[in-house]
């Protein structure tokens, strides 16, 4: 039992290790490589040769396969050239095998008493996230050397060995076990390293472990489409053309294992060796061999998962890309473009209001009524987005613009929720009773009107640049608005003392919705509050001021 219990604890550590450089990497390259990757897509020889640089940094093909699809998904680049990548991806995943199955012990002390030294004295800078990947590297090597000495004990047992015979020879249970292992693993190249060690052990025998490193090409495959099974189309068209190419692959190998140790074994006596040489030139050969039917599989995966006919402007959310849920600054920019496209859709209900009230449009009510909906699907999206971004791996700007960017949506959902009663209220009170507001009264909801349009566009200006002089502005636009809120209140109850029909008939209605565009307003130029404290430049009244907003 004390075997197996060490057996697994190495597996655990092996796996953590890999995941630690993958993360690590991200944090510190994320944005440079996905515009390596961007950038190098111009033709599918160069796509692949990216494919592989960013594999081997990353330490996975997973990975890499999910920065490209989110790149497929934006409309960056095409399938073919994705398609590409992946073809990279698998062999720099295969050379970093090749590379930790060397004997390098000697660096697994020195890389993690660097990277802890790094990570403690230095946590939230690029310095500390290096040395994650140091920690990482080094528990990785460790872990190897922990395998090969918990699998001797336990695998001396003639029950264990039983068990092991029991697969030998079944190459589709081996590729199954194997498959399964790499998805439970979140990693083929743990699942590689491991059955390398096993084998370099003598804990299975040779077929039985080249049969499970093509299951583990082949669940790396899986895995990448189970995790994108809820992305949009484009993105799961990619990860599905990558299995297809791995479904090859493996369908062509698996009848020609014995081939393979018949003629390299001879060469290569080293058990280990010989696993992780063919893992490299299984997808050497696959990768080389398939290259040039991206798009031939390109066609077939479109056919298989086509995409649906949307107006690009229904398409929601644009830009939360779960990728780059590793790269917490990158993510943290995905999560403003969100917000800014949620304030276009909430610019676009308030523009359309106007034309509301002016026309008596009932089918445009109902489409404004509609996009409501959208702002509130964005809101959520964006806030369980944000939600998954690591809030330790955030530094103190970084932190502060997670917040503006919720306090922002926030204000944009309720923005939102307070256009919607107000249609509500125009096609109750003014559309079906069929009463018009007065020349006056209109004149004065037109130019709140357009004073909320124009606010609305600066608080988009102060939130992506943080302005301090236009967050200012907007703070005494709201002290204008206010004042211009009291006076047309006031010009309506003088036009009800001249008895004006028109007045009486809307009255309620024009006060209500005065007050409602002076809320508007307020939800506007909170924005302004967050930046003008960062920057030292809000009153003390007006900072309880917005505390107390921020509890209502």
């Amino acid at each position: 039992m004390k075997h197996l219990l060490n057996l697994l604890a190495a597996i655990a550590l092996l796996v953590w290790g890999t995941h630690l450089v993958r993360t690590g990497v991200l944090r510190v390259f994320g944005a440079n490589l996905r515009k390596i990757l961007v950038h190098s897509m111009r033709n599918r020889f160069t796509a692949a040769l990216s494919g592989i640089g960013v594999t081997a940094l990353v330490q996975s093909s997973t990975a890499t396969s999910l920065m490209t699809s989110s790149f497929v998904g934006q409309g960056l680049v095409t399938l073919p050239a994705a398609l590409a990548v992946m073809r990279g991806a698998d062999i720099g995943t295969a050379l970093m095998s090749v590379l930790f199955s060397a004997d390098l012990s000697w660096l697994s002390p020195l890389f993690i008493f660097v990277g802890v030294v790094l990570f403690i004295t230095r946590p939230s800078s690029a310095a500390g996230r290096v040395g994650r990947v140091l920690i990482g590297l080094g528990l990785m090597l460790l872990a190897l050397q922990l395998v090969v000495e918990a699998t001797g004990p336990l695998f001396d047992s003639p029950a264990m060995r039983a068990v092991l015979g029991s697969i030998n020879s079944d190459v589709l249970l081996e590729i199954t076990i194997g498959a399964g292992l790499a998805i439970l693993a979140y990693s083929s190249l743990a699942v590689v390293l491991l059955v390398a060690a096993m084998a370099s052990s003598n804990v299975v025998p040779l077929d039985v472990a080249l049969g499970l490193v093509l299951g583990a090409n082949l669940g790396s495959g899986l895995l990448a489409v189970l995790t994108t099974a809820k992305s949009t189309v484009a993105v799961r068209q990619v990860t599905l053309g990558n299995l297809v190419f791995k479904l090859l692959g493996v369908a062509i190998a698996a009848p020609f294992v014995g081939l393979w140790l018949r003629e390299v074994k001879p060469f290569i006596s080293d058990a280990t060796h010989l696993v992780v040489l063919y893992h490299l030139a299984f997808n050497v050969i696959v990768s080389v061999g398939f290259i040039g039917l991206t798009n031939s599989v390109a066609r077939l995966v479109t056919k298989l998962l086509p995409e649906p006919e949307e107006p690009a402007a229904t398409r929601r959310p644009q830009h939360l890309d779960p990728s780059a849920l590793s790269t917490p600054t990158l993510a943290i920019s995905n999560a403003a473009r969100e917000a800014l496209h949620q304030a276009d859709v909430v610019e676009t209900m308030l523009i359309g209001m106007l034309n509301v009230i002016r026309n008596n449009d009932l089918r445009l009510a109902q489409e404004l009524r509609n996009l409501d909906d959208m702002v509130d699907e964005l809101y959520s999206a964006i806030k369980y987005y944000l939600t998954k971004i690591s809030r330790e791996a955030l530094g103190e700007e970084e932190s502060r613009r997670w917040t503006d960017i919720i306090s922002f949506t926030i204000n944009m959902e309720q923005i939102g929720d307070i256009i919607e009663r107000v249609i509500i209220d125009i096609e109750d009170k003014k559309i079906k009773p069929q009463r018009n507001f007065s020349e006056a009264g209109m004149r004065e909801i037109v130019e709140l009107h357009e004073r909320l349009v124009a606010n609305l566009r600066l608080s988009m200006s102060v939130f992506l640049n943080g302005n301090v002089r236009d967050a200012q502005k907007l703070l005494e636009e709201k002290a204008r608005f206010r004042d211009l809120e009291r006076a047309y209140a006031t010009t309506h109850l003088g036009r009800l003392s001249d008895q004006t029909t028109l007045s009486i008939e809307t009255s309620s209605l024009h006060i209500d919705l005065i007050s409602e565009l002076k809320r508007i307003n307020s939800h506007i130029c909170s924005i302004a509050y967050p930046i003008l404290e960062s920057a030292g430049a809000l009153a003390p009244t007006r900072m309880r001021e917005s505390r107390l907003g921020a509890l209502h």
